[in-house]
């Protein structure tokens, strides 16, 4: 009677993701573990060289982000500038219209004045015309005051305008900037992502899920790094000189103790 075949974890997750879970089992495929190794270093390069592509563009994308969120800001700012100068215009108007009309009914108490038959009456219309002058001075001091916020509102107009026309220009410059780089690498940078989907396609996949995790946990992007001056050349602690022989077999993954990157020969990067 026949047995079943275990299945094989090839495809499980890693354990913490990181290259010290593969030291615990047999990798499988059937390319040997040097030719792997070589892979990952490869694909590290490869790696670096584009972050280094785009460090070249520095802050510049922030930057860019940045001033077009001013910008908007600031025409926002604009905007409503502009819509209180309008309102107050308006308010000005109408107070000017209110002081006018009341003038005119101050003319016509006054002239019915010389006309009235009796004190009573007299002193109605002296009454009306005393409060269409208070009426006449609340709408003057609305008048002033209305100005000066207008003025005020003005000058904010004014200050943010040359804000938007300096930022504009600011703006238009960081992004020529920019698109130069990204135009004077656009090139290289295709080719090194085609290559390091190709080197990524040709890796184990527990093997690449660990190189990706470490490399994001990493300020320097670095994976998999070399013995320098028996040395780790990730974090540079001391490597023992039994795991440097170890490393240098290319026979198995050996992992820094420190800083949990997967070590290669030195002799790697004269290859």
């Amino acid at each position: 009677m026949s047995t079943a075949k275990p299945k094989s974890n090839k495809n499980l997750p890693l354990d913490g993701g990181t290259f010290i879970s593969l030291q615990k089992s047999i990798v499988e495929g059937d390319i040997s573990m040097e030719t792997k190794l070589h892979l990952l270093y490869e694909l590290q390069k490869t790696d670096s060289k584009i972050d280094q592509l785009r460090l070249l563009r520095g802050e510049l994308p922030i930057e860019v982000q940045d001033l077009e969120d001013e910008i908007s800001g600031l025409r926002t700012r604009v905007e409503k500038c502009m819509l209180e100068i309008k309102d107050y215009d308006k308010l000005i108007s109408q107070k000017k219209i209110e002081i006018q009309t009341a003038k005119d009914h101050i003319e016509t108490y006054t002239g019915r004045q010389a006309n009235v038959k009796n004190n009573r009456e007299y002193e109605s219309l002296t009454k009306e015309i005393e409060n269409l002058n208070l009426d006449i001075e609340l709408a003057e001091k609305n008048i002033t005051e209305f100005t000066k916020k207008r003025t005020e509102r003005a000058a904010e107009l004014e200050s943010a305008n040359l804000n938007l026309e300096e930022r504009s220009k600011d703006l238009e410059t960081k992004k020529r900037e920019l698109d130069n780089i990204v135009s004077e690498t656009e090139m290289e940078e295709n080719d090194l992502l085609k290559r390091s989907e190709d080197l990524s396609s040709k890796i184990d996949a527990r093997m690449l899920a660990a190189y990706h995790k470490v490399r994001e946990n990493s300020r320097n992007g670095l994976a998999v790094v070399t013995v320098k001056r028996d040395a780790c050349s990730g974090c540079f602690n001391k490597i023992p000189a039994q795991r440097q022989m170890d490393i240098a077999s290319n026979k198995k993954i050996i992992v820094c103790e420190y800083c949990g990157r997967i070590l290669v020969s030195a002799e790697f990067e004269g290859e």
